[in-house]
């Protein structure tokens, strides 16, 4: 005797319906995941923060809003302030400064900003006799008011020194490389004479091969002898 088929209570959903259940859930998985991923932890954003900072020289977290998260147990001090962002402006108006008092002596300089270094840029074709390394009486003054107006920053300095592609006709020198040198040198023991830390100075000489002009000229070749100050902005 055949048994009876029941009546089904309810009928069957159609077969696309079970796939399209499947995409709406892992939609909105995946709406979730994504959700979650925009929120930002401070704490762990403002560790991030600090060992960037750290790395590149600084010491200490500052927020540019003046405070800090209360909830974050990362510590700020603005006693020990990164410099860049203490001093930066007053090492630039000073610097500003004597770009202008140097050019109103008829001196070329200039400065500009090269990562972690400010560089003072200075001609010394009226600073050193031609294949010298000793600098005018009056130019040894001016490098000696240099460094007082510099002093009280302690920023470690390199001296650069450059000269043109001319070569040197001086039994004293073999090379360009060693009269850029010494007038770095010579730089560099005035500012340690006028009582800059010492251990915070040094000189290198560049000689003839970083020109900022073309050697093809008197006064191009005039440009390219110069004495650079680098200011390392991170003490």
């Amino acid at each position: 005797m055949a048994t009876r088929k029941r009546p089904e209570e309810c009928p069957k959903p159609p077969a696309w319906l079970t796939s399209f259940g499947d995409l709406m859930s892992l939609l909105l998985t995946f709406f979730i995941l994504l959700y979650s991923m925009s929120i930002i932890s401070l704490e762990k954003f403002y560790q991030v923060l600090k060992g960037l900072v750290e790395a590149f020289g600084g010491r200490q977290v500052v927020f540019a809003e003046g405070g800090a998260l209360k909830a974050s147990r990362i510590p700020v001090q603005f006693e020990n302030m990164h410099y860049r962002v203490k001093k930066f402006a007053e090492l630039k108006k000073e610097i500003t400064q004597i770009k202008k008092e140097l050019m109103g002596m008829g001196i070329e300089a200039d400065y500009l900003v090269t990562g972690t270094c400010m560089k003072l840029r200075v001609n010394t074709s009226k600073l050193f006799p031609l294949g010298s390394e000793e600098p005018y009486p009056q130019a040894k003054e001016l490098f000696l008011n240099m460094c007082t107006r510099l002093k009280p920053f302690s920023l470690p300095i390199t001296f650069e020194g450059y000269t043109d592609s001319m070569p040197v006709s001086n039994p004293r020198f073999p090379s360009n490389w060693e009269l850029s040198a010494m007038r770095a040198v010579s730089v560099l023991k005035l500012f340690a004479s006028c009582g800059y830390p010492q251990e915070i100075l040094s000189a290198v000489g560049r000689g003839e091969y970083h020109p900022i002009a073309p050697n093809d000229t008197p006064e191009n070749r005039e440009k390219n002898r110069r004495i650079e100050f680098c200011i390392k902005l991170n003490p």
